[in-house]
């Protein structure tokens, strides 16, 4: 019997909100089953899963959602991107394949074996990747059909040094990282989280990560959904890596109470 179903979770906000902060990489949780194809011992998995997990992005979205005046819906992934990355394309469309970070990992952060070559990623995908896919997709369309439009707001994290495995690890490295798409983020959108963001210090353009997350029923197709990725340098709030949150906390909370707020109306 297959647990997918439980391995994402819709936060309802309010039925006017038009906004949904998705948080994808913050869980930590394999299951048995998914952690018996991977071939680290059990010390080196879980410093895999400091360097890898978006770790406190979870809580940063819910104290934000708290702190709205108009609570956004949340879309929260409850495993580890170590089981599937839902945010990556499952075909040749994805250039991290190129690192052994497709849709399904088969290599570390640091290029080392994760799962062994050979490995058929289509069995996680099936009981992963699709139905999360499926369900995002859902929660857009209850956006789209309840207020006319939808917001995607990512909510991430990465370290302050770069790891072996980003491809475009070399650029600026900025406190937040605001990555954009040319169709689904507006020039209003965009101004909006530099604003709020502001408090906070520089806001960079995607670098060093880029994009932004649409489903792709709706993806290049529908402008009335927007999508924006925040991308939170790690130590303006945590330990790295995989430490404890800091005060900085609260502070990104805040700050991203206010973009949801700017961008509800």
């Amino acid at each position: 019997m297959s647990d997918a179903p439980a391995s994402f979770e819709t936060v309802p906000g309010d039925p006017a909100s038009p906004v949904i902060l998705h948080v994808p990489h913050s869980s930590r949780h394999i299951p048995a089953d998914v952690r018996a194809g991977i071939v680290l011992d059990d010390a080196a998995l879980e410093r895999e899963l400091d360097h890898i997990t978006d770790a406190h992005t979870a809580e940063i979205a819910r104290a934000a959602a708290g702190l709205a005046g108009l609570t956004p819906w949340r879309f929260v992934n409850r495993t580890s991107r170590l089981v599937v990355d839902p945010e990556r394309f499952p075909d040749e469309r994805e250039e991290m394949t190129a690192v052994g970070m497709g849709a399904v990992y088969t290599r570390t952060t640091h290029r080392e074996v994760l799962r062994s070559d050979g490995t058929d990623p289509e069995p996680l995908i099936e009981r992963w990747f699709r139905p999360y896919a499926r369900a995002m997709t859902e929660a857009v369309a209850g956006r789209l059909a309840a207020t006319g439009r939808a917001v995607i707001i990512d909510v991430h994290s990465y370290p302050t040094e770069p790891l072996p495995y980003e491809l475009h690890g070399q650029g600026p490295r900025p406190p937040v990282c605001l990555g954009t798409d040319g169709f689904h983020t507006s020039p209003k959108l965009l101004a909006a989280a530099r604003d709020a963001f502001a408090p906070c210090g520089e806001t960079g353009l995607d670098s060093p990560f880029g994009g932004t997350y649409v489903p792709l029923d709706f993806y290049g197709k529908r402008a009335e959904v927007g999508a924006l990725m925040v991308e939170i340098r790690r130590d303006t709030y945590m330990s790295e890596p995989g430490g404890p949150a800091g005060p900085g906390l609260s502070r990104l909370a805040e700050a991203l109470a206010t973009l949801v707020d700017a961008v509800s109306g």
